[in-house]
């Protein structure tokens, strides 16, 4: 049998479902939920928590309780890489239209807030391991992070590894002020006479960190997915590394497979 708090988790539950409490709306404060479910506010508390719990609702503090927003949905395909190759050599006005967010979301550029921060650095063993380099090689990490101007949580947390004596021919590769780079990182390696080949992803899920929680603004019991790519160019070298959390909330991941007739 359900207990008090359940039921009245339940009946919110409904109403939020069904469209009679719309995402932005305040909840009733807790004393008149009390009054109207004939409950104490402690059981009120506990029905409200489940519900944030859910990520149905969300609270701001010494406002109120609130239906939470569905995020923008990110549909990631591997078809994205192939689409990104297909632009690396296009001319700077159609590279500059639409980028790799755009594309998996169905957002517009000005849809969009992007931050981009370099930094140079020497190659873990893990890193190095990746990119077929001596560990302590020179780096250069590359964080993204990429959100819909009217949300303030990022789609993804995104940290690129790429080997700085392979990209070092073009000064502005090193430049974050350069991003976000019309045709994105295909057409950056294209810049330094680099064409990928294959591009291979794994993905993980696990529990969020407490900053990856905080950064995503994840509902608790939300996973991430754990992607790692590594991109390799015609000679079959590892030329990028890239890490990408994402929020188990709002990321679908397509997988296409196009398959020989007989």
């Amino acid at each position: 049998m359900a207990v008090a708090y359940e039921r009245i988790a339940d009946e919110l539950r409904t109403a939020i479902r069904g469209g009679r409490l719309r995402p932005g709306d305040r909840l009733p404060a807790e004393t008149k939920l009390a009054e109207e479910f004939g409950r104490s506010v402690p059981t009120v508390r506990e029905a409200l928590r489940a519900l944030r719990d859910e990520g149905l609702i969300e609270k701001q503090h010494g406002i109120g309780n609130f239906v939470r927003r569905p995020r923008a949905l990110a549909r990631r395909s591997n078809l994205r890489h192939q689409w990104e190759k297909d632009r690396a050599r296009a001319p700077l006005e159609r590279r500059a239209q639409t980028g790799a967010t755009e594309h998996d979301t169905g957002l517009r550029v000005g849809d969009l807030v992007f931050r981009a921060r370099y930094r140079e650095i020497e190659a873990t063993t893990a890193v190095a391991e990746a990119l077929g380099v001596p560990e302590g090689t020179a780096l250069l990490r590359r964080s993204y992070r990429t959100r819909c101007t009217v949300e303030s949580a990022p789609f993804s947390l995104v940290t690129s590894y790429l080997v700085r004596d392979m990209i070092a021919g073009n000064p502005d590769l090193l430049d974050e002020t350069k991003e976000p780079w019309p045709g994105g990182s295909q057409s950056q390696l294209h810049s330094v006479g680099i064409e990928l080949d294959r591009v291979e992803e794994r993905v993980t899920a696990r529990p969020p960190t407490p900053e990856e929680a905080e950064e995503l603004e994840l509902p608790p019991g939300t996973s991430v997915l754990v992607l790692r790519k590594v991109s390799y160019d015609t000679d079959r070298r590892a030329v990028d590394v890239t890490d990408v959390i994402l929020p188990g909330d709002r990321t679908e991941l397509v997988f296409t497979t196009l398959l020989e007739r007989w």
